[in-house]
């Protein structure tokens, strides 16, 4: 049976890296972008020079359309999907709660947790073996912002920490729900990795700086993260879990 993996947030960072993994892993790679169709389209030439498979496809994953037509071109090109990363998500400018609009938090739960949402409904009427699937497996990525351990976001993006913090809520209870389903769902949750998203949240030189709070000495690479959620993906009897992935902070 064709092995078919969306990854949403695909064209760069953690997401590009799971794309280019799961190539090797025999899957057929769909790489949603939102905006940078030039990164996404160089992933998918990537995959195709190493003798895979892949289909950049845009997509808005806070916008229910833009949800359900890159399922269904996913579907026409490359088949139902048998696994899905949730990984896009957005961070902003460091803010204290009390600086907070009502719009920057909006968008921040529109982007990290109702487009998880949405793409996991989407994946489980097509993985669901009661919707006549063969079951699959679904990878959310969180953060370790999203728990107390974390830091939970405090002084800088709490918004952000909350919107994973659903995200691990969202995993739990999805676990159980589609069980039964053969659908297994599991979280990686990233410590600081040296992506551009610190960039876009006014942090361009916090990979650095956290290096000396970090026990293996080092900040995290797109790579460490992308082997975690392969692992969750292809583990058989895993569902509900959360493996950090953090330098052992």
């Amino acid at each position: 049976m064709d092995k078919v993996m969306l990854v949403t947030g695909g064209s760069r960072g953690i997401g590009a890296a799971t794309c280019l993994m799961a190539a090797k892993y025999g899957y057929a790679v769909a790489v949603n972008y939102h905006s940078n169709q030039e990164a996404a389209d160089a992933i998918v030439k990537a995959i195709e020079k190493d003798g895979g498979k892949a289909l950049a496809v845009q997509a808005d994953v806070a916008n229910e359309q833009d949800v359900v037509r890159m399922f269904a071109t996913v579907d026409d090109e490359l088949g139902p999907i048998t696994a899905l990363v949730n990984n896009a998500g957005i961070v902003d400018q460091p803010s204290k709660v009390a600086d907070m609009s009502a719009e920057r938090v909006a968008r921040m739960m529109s982007v990290n947790v109702v487009g998880p949402f949405l793409c996991a409904r989407e994946a489980i009427r097509r993985m669901g073996t009661s919707y006549g699937g063969p079951g699959g497996a679904i990878v959310n990525v969180s953060s370790a912002a999203s728990h107390a351990a974390g830091g939970g976001g405090a002084g800088t993006y709490i918004d952000y920490g909350a919107s994973k913090g659903a995200i691990d809520t969202l995993t739990e209870g999805l676990a159980k729900e589609v069980a039964s389903d053969q659908i297994r769902v599991n979280a990686v949750r990233p410590g600081v990795v040296d992506t551009e998203i610190h960039a876009s949240g006014g942090q361009p030189d916090k990979p650095e700086q956290a290096k000396s709070a970090i026990p293996l000495g080092r900040v995290g690479q797109p790579e460490d993260i992308a082997e975690a959620i392969m692992y969750l993906a292809e583990a058989k009897f895993t569902t509900g879990a959360f493996l950090d992935v953090d330098g052992g902070v």
